[in-house]
């Protein structure tokens, strides 16, 4: 086993992750869907749901709480709207189908809504805007999670990091791409600390007193029994309003569970009433706009540029070279990594390990 991170080419590790989601039961254009979603993520530079996320989806295959073949239910459809069940199937091919649904909406009457019912972890919300960016559209992406976030004032996790995801089309080469967590951090970036055996920032996460936890091993292991959670977006109280975080939480997960009639909050822990994992019966809303039926996508493209460019050369801040608008790091790094490979540390070689010779996928060379 190697003591260092090594980088693995980005076409080996795409089509290792479809030889693992086959090997586990998944139909093989269901399993590029799942590794596109992945690989878009450490292409990105979001190591937090790339593939060092493959191993959870691989356990809960294992464990049956996550159904390889997906089920993929209309329980309701309108000209603009669909309600789908998703009866536990994977996360990545639900929501791709649902947003797609959402597109093809969009393209007819202008605006397309799709919310999701009884589906799993679907990796980086921000994939499925850019799917309607690909369509000339705008895209909005909404997911509820199992609980983490604590209510301003609580130290319960009770609403899950319930992330936003927005996107535009540009007449630049980078689309404008917001995604992000309504708490401060994700449990996925407190993974990545553990596997690089860094501590966790102070003001993170809290314990049951309110105090600041840092232990990334322990944060984990609190975060399954609800002795620790994820402070919302604008931190703990309301002097630095904290409170904007936890109501946007919300606002997320009224999105992910009321349209649908689903689970919510202890509703999506994952565990049975006798503490056995379960499903985790996630909720999903999409939402795609035709730019054209409002104006025409060229000029939408030229404001939106305009809008970007104004912030961009905004006055910089003493020692700052650079004003960035959303997407356009994570959309400078893919070119990095497409060329040096995918970083993977000591810890996540050990999981890809172990599934390698599980499933014995012995046509790969890994050299750990």
């Amino acid at each position: 086993m190697s003591q260092e991170s090594i980088y693995i080419p980005v076409d080996t590790l795409i089509q290792f992750m479809v030889d693992v989601f086959t090997g586990m039961g998944v139909p093989e254009d269901d399993a590029k869907i799942c590794a596109d979603v992945l690989i878009t993520s450490d292409l990105r530079g979001i190591e937090s749901h790339g593939v060092g996320r493959l191993k959870m989806y691989y356990d809960k295959l294992k464990a049956g709480t996550q159904m390889p073949v997906t089920e993929f239910e209309i329980v309701r459809e309108g000209p603009t709207t669909a309600l789908i069940d998703g009866h536990s199937g994977m996360g990545h091919v639900i929501a791709h189908r649902a947003m797609s649904m959402a597109i093809e909406k969009a393209r007819q009457y202008g605006m397309g809504s799709v919310a999701v019912r009884n589906s799993n972890h679907f990796g980086i919300d921000g994939y499925y805007p850019l799917m309607a960016i690909e369509a000339g559209m705008i895209g909005m992406s909404f997911t509820n999670a199992r609980p983490s976030i604590a209510p301003t004032f609580s130290v319960k996790p009770m609403l899950g990091t319930n992330p936003i995801a927005f996107g535009a089309p540009t007449n630049e080469e980078c689309p404008f791409l917001f995604d992000g967590a309504t708490s401060i951090t994700q449990r996925g970036k407190v993974e990545v600390l553990a596997r690089a055996e860094k501590p966790v920032p102070e003001g993170w996460i809290i314990d049951q007193e309110g105090n600041y936890a840092t232990d990334p091993d322990a944060i984990l292991e609190g975060l399954v029994t609800k002795t620790n959670a994820l402070l919302p977006l604008g931190g703990a109280g309301e002097q630095t309003a904290g409170y904007k975080g936890y109501d946007l939480a919300t606002i997320v997960e009224i999105l992910s569970a009321s349209l649908q009639t689903g689970s919510f909050l202890y509703g999506l822990t994952g565990m049975d009433a006798n503490g056995n994992p379960a499903p985790n019966h996630l909720g999903h809303f999409f939402m795609a706009i035709n730019i054209e039926h409002f104006v025409p996508l060229e000029e939408f493209k030229a404001t939106t540029s305009a809008i970007l460019n104004d912030l961009r050369n905004a006055t910089k801040a003493p020692g700052q070279k650079r004003i960035y608008t959303a997407g356009e790091k994570e959309f400078e790094m893919e070119k990095v990594v497409r060329e040096r490979g995918i970083e993977v540390n000591p810890n996540l070689q050990k999981d890809l390990k172990v599934m390698k010779d599980e499933l014995k996928l012995d046509q790969y060379d890994f050299p750990f």
